[in-house]
């Protein structure tokens, strides 16, 4: 096991199996030392976390939907690093999508979920530039989707 999921397994986090496309794209693109990681929704076994955000969702589950979204991009950077997540030098940006309703506007905070465990992960290397977006509606109706960008050797 990596330092990475040595310093997550401690932290009581358990990595799913990274997710397949459910459409005609590829989880991952690798273009010179960045890998652009594909949208991953608020998706656990349990079925996820659907829901419009302020109205069938509260803020603190869409953080933990968020939260989902992170783990799979650590899923799904582990396998583009052929399962070593030693190799991420830098988590560059994440863009996280909140379907959110009409007075909801807790967007960046809900993001945080992802942000937080990219931090957690990778510790100064974890930081990242990110957008948060409040969006109308999200594949499957999914309360969050985040994707991101990230750097490995």
């Amino acid at each position: 096991m990596s330092q990475v999921e040595d310093r997550l397994a401690a932290a009581g986090v358990v990595l799913p199996q990274a997710n397949r496309p459910v459409a005609n794209y590829v989880p991952f693109v690798r273009v010179g030392e960045l890998v652009h990681i594909s949208g991953q929704v608020s998706l656990d076994a349990s079925g996820g976390i659907k829901g419009v955000v302020g109205d069938d969702v509260d803020a603190e589950t869409a953080n933990r939907a968020a939260r989902l979204c992170g783990l799979s991009l650590l899923a799904q950077i582990k396998a583009a690093c052929e399962g070593d997540l030693d190799r991420v030098v830098r988590v560059v940006k994440l863009g996280g999508f909140v379907q959110a309703g009409p007075g909801f506007f807790e967007i960046p905070q809900v993001i945080n979920g992802a942000s937080d465990l990219m931090v957690e992960a990778f510790g100064e290397a974890g930081r990242h530039a990110r957008s948060a977006v409040g969006v109308y509606r999200l594949p499957m109706n999914f309360a969050v989707e985040v994707d991101a960008v990230v750097e490995i050797r």
